[in-house]
């Protein structure tokens, strides 16, 4: 019988988007295109409601979130506050714990390394982005971290900037529907972000890449500016280079739990990301998503360490953000810095 609670990726579609949120949807389709994702499993909005139910927090997030109006910071602040700590303390339901140890497991023995992220209904879709307000947590180790991690991304549903998005839009704060998102991890050489059209020209002849060594938070936390290249997807030609200074990095923590900010090589720190290979597969790629899913697409990829070949698709949405740049901070901010590497730079030699 097919679990409500927690479903392998390879087992989800489009049409699960409702029940497991927009993330594990999409990697559920890119499985069935045979595009490279990495293995995981999907925790259910049916989890998070469990999770609620069984704790008690209905009511308490109901009392907590009533009245809050847009722009009024210090209340929904303090909102997020009560109900972040009334989650922490509540322990994440035994059915839900099995569950996920049982497809844990599956993952691979002595506790392989996975990411936990959001996957909020409506998290990718056409109309709305969510990009950015709910948590990602890197390099979790063992069943009991987690269930942890996944928790914690139940409370970054009601982070002040996701309290405030849902309010700008209309909805209700204290209605959220949350499904989680766990994928085995990529010790990634190089990640970054690409586009299936130009995003500041809307060029749709084009893909947009971004690139920068190691795990991709010291492009989103705004640390580097990220290598862009713009290839014309008939051709297959690099029309535009820019390399930019890249001295830090995320990698594997050491103590084999989260990720650890590091220094570039000196004689890494302003050489190209990618080489012509590696832009092909990534413009090929790109271009089979796009045609899978007819329409432009923001994708985040990876290519492994000591394997490059090892490309890995870890999401995909719909461009939705280019002509929406006003959710939130730390969205806008991100989406501020990929457009903008697009419009200057340094020249790259190559």
């Amino acid at each position: 019988m097919t679990s409500q609670l927690v479903r392998p990726l390879d087992q989800l579609s489009l049409g699960d988007e409702p029940g497991f949120g927009g993330k594990s949807a999409n990697l559920g389709e890119l499985l069935a295109a045979e595009v490279p994702v990495p293995p995981g499993f999907a925790l259910s909005t049916a989890a998070f409601e469990a999770f609620v139910h069984e704790a008690g927090l209905s009511d308490r997030i109901s009392r907590a979130l009533s009245g809050l109006s847009v722009g009024n910071l210090d209340a929904i602040g303090r909102a997020s506050q009560t109900i972040g700590e009334a989650m922490r303390r509540a322990p994440v339901p035994g059915s839900v714990r099995t569950e996920v140890a049982e497809q844990y497991a599956a993952l691979g023995a002595d506790d392989p390394p996975v990411a936990v992220r959001s996957s909020a209904v409506g998290e990718d879709s056409q109309d709305a982005t969510f990009a950015g307000q709910q948590e990602t947590y890197l390099w979790v180790r063992g069943a009991e971290h987690v269930c942890e991690a996944v928790r914690d991304c139940w409370v970054s549903l009601f982070s002040p900037p996701a309290i405030s998005y849902r309010l700008r839009l209309g909805e209700r704060a204290h209605t959220p529907a949350m499904g989680v998102t766990v994928q085995s991890m990529v010790d990634a050489e190089v990640s970054g972000v690409m586009f299936t059209c130009n995003p500041v020209s809307g060029d749709p002849s084009m893909v947009a890449i971004n690139a920068s060594w190691g795990l991709g938070l010291a492009v989103v936390g705004g640390e580097v500016t990220p290598d862009d290249y713009l290839v014309s997807k008939v051709t297959r030609e690099l029309v535009r280079e820019h390399v930019h200074t890249k001295d830090v990095q995320y990698v594997p923590d050491p103590s084999g739990h989260g990720a650890a900010r590091v220094a570039v090589a000196p004689e890494r720190q302003d050489v190209r990301c990618l080489d012509a290979p590696a832009l092909e597969r990534l413009v090929g790629v790109a271009r089979k998503i796009e045609r899978y899913f007819g329409c432009h697409q923001d994708i985040e990829w990876a290519v492994a360490r000591d394997d490059p070949e090892g490309l890995f698709v870890v999401q995909t949405r719909p461009v939705t953000a280019l002509a929406k740049k006003t959710e939130t901070p730390k969205a806008e901010s991100a989406m501020s810095l990929i457009m903008s590497t697009f419009g200057a730079g340094k020249p790259s030699d190559n």
